[in-house]
């Protein structure tokens, strides 16, 4: 029975790989988007996807960070202009839109759903001081 229980969750494995995005799907479905992702029914970000693999993120509170993502491994990564540790996700294709996983800390992983609601995203620009 450990057998089966065994081979049937190395047949699995595959199969949810499967439904991964590539970046090449990744790309297209992204470039020149604006997405606005949520997690637990709240607005959560945006991300702005530019030609080249550049991308702007915002928490929804004006401050926006530039960045670039690229492939490692079968999962999308980005690194932005704050941050130059990669954040790694997997992406695959739900039934409203993106939905994505974020694989640094597979333990604490929480699903991120993604819309693309044809609205701009706000960047108030640099902070200035007086």
């Amino acid at each position: 029975m450990k057998q089966l229980a065994l081979l049937l969750s190395l047949l699995a494995a595959p199969l949810a790989a499967q439904d991964l995005m590539t970046a090449k799907e990744f790309d297209d479905y992204t470039r020149g988007k604006t997405l606005f992702f949520g997690q637990n029914g709240q607005a959560y970000g945006a991300e702005i996807y530019h030609e080249n693999r550049r991308v702007e993120w915002s928490f929804l509170d004006g401050d926006c960070k530039q960045g670039e993502w690229y492939e490692a491994n079968g999962l999308i990564c980005f690194i932005y202009e704050n941050n130059p540790d990669p954040q790694c996700w997997s992406f695959r294709r739900g039934t409203t839109g993106l939905i994505a996983r974020f694989e640094n800390r597979p333990n604490t992983t929480e699903l991120y759903e993604a819309r693309d609601r044809d609205e701009k995203m706000l960047c108030l620009g640099p902070k200035v001081g007086v």
